[in-house]
């Protein structure tokens, strides 16, 4: 079986990606309800939307101490996933990358998704990083250049990207596509850019629909309501309305030349850890590094907007003050 495993390991090429059914899984970040959430759609082969291929069986903790909805929750996800799943709890991610073949980074909080990549990198270990990907758009440029550099797939996305609603929504026919309004919840924590925190739900959709070439960011805020504007270098508009002290529900409005229709509500976190799983069998991103660094920037532009006073600003501007190119 040893002897077995070996050989499927080195078939898969020199990232040490096992084989679908072997695929052992760490998770970094145990402050969030997805780390329950994905693990029992993982490990648990009775539930209904069980998503098979591997297997989580280690864990870091992280924790952010100045983050009420972070420190206050790792231990009580941690025991859940000792004593129901049987994940090992260790005590550095350099520890964890030598028990895995894959990582799911999942602190909730953005900020030390940098450090805590780099020694995932390091090691070599396919990585999905939830979202925020990162705290700051010059740090989520700078892991993707790391990802490159070290040649390691990696990836992030909103589950709302994978809601059936929004795939449904995509191959909708409605001729030539003028433009979306996503609208959502937009719940700020002071410290992460307005929009990085629940903002990039709703973002995430927009750019589903609308995909890159965003050029001018324009914001209008109020305490309880964000409305951000994108213009296209296609002439599409994309619209995002983010709500923070009303019903919310996540939907998009994509606008066409045939048509105009709405995204049908529902949705769960099974189809993007179905991606995930693809991912790490694949080696292969949904979703490319551009659109996501993309769309970072948008939300970035979006603050910078807000700073001047919704005076319109150059998504490649941001770009280039944060590091990119």
């Amino acid at each position: 079986m040893k002897l077995l495993r070996l050989v499927c390991l080195s078939a898969l090429g020199l990232l040490g990606i096992a084989a679908a059914a072997d695929l052992r899984i760490g998770l970094i970040g145990l402050d969030t309800s997805h780390v329950i959430a994905f693990t029992s759609l993982i490990n648990d082969t009775t539930h209904a939307s069980h998503v098979p291929g591997g297997k989580v069986v280690a864990a870091f903790k992280g924790g952010s101490p100045d983050i009420e909805s972070s420190w206050s929750r790792v231990e009580d996800y941690t025991k859940q996933l000792e004593e129901k799943y049987g994940v090992k709890i260790v005590d550095s991610i350099e520890a964890l990358c030598a028990e895995v073949d894959v990582v799911m980074l999942e602190s909730v909080d953005g900020r030390p998704h940098l450090e805590q990549v780099k020694p995932v990198l390091r090691a070599r270990k396919p990585v999905f990083i939830d979202k925020p990907v990162a705290g700051s758009l010059r740090d989520a440029i700078e892991i993707y250049r790391l990802a490159r550099q070290h040649q390691v797939p990696c990836f992030s996305s909103s589950s709302l990207r994978y809601y059936p609603g929004l795939v449904e929504l995509k191959k909708a026919d409605v001729g030539v596509v003028k433009g979306a309004v996503s609208t959502g919840p937009c719940h700020i924590e002071p410290h992460h850019p307005d929009l990085f925190w629940y903002g990039i739900h709703p973002v995430e959709a927009l750019y589903a629909v609308l995909g890159t070439g965003c050029e001018t960011v324009v914001r209008t805020a109020t305490p309880d309501t964000d409305v951000v504007t994108g213009v296209w270098k296609d002439g599409k508009v994309g619209t995002l309305i983010g709500i923070r002290e009303a019903a919310a529900p996540y939907r998009v409005t994509l606008f066409g030349t045939k048509a105009v229709v709405d995204q049908k509500p529902g949705g769960d976190y099974a189809p993007l850890v179905r991606e995930v799983m693809k991912f790490f069998q694949t080696g292969v991103a949904p979703v490319p590094a551009e659109e996501t660094i993309e769309l970072f920037a948008f939300m970035e532009a979006a603050d910078e907007s807000k700073r001047e006073g919704g005076r319109p600003v150059r998504v490649a501007d941001v770009l280039r003050q944060h590091g990119g190119q």
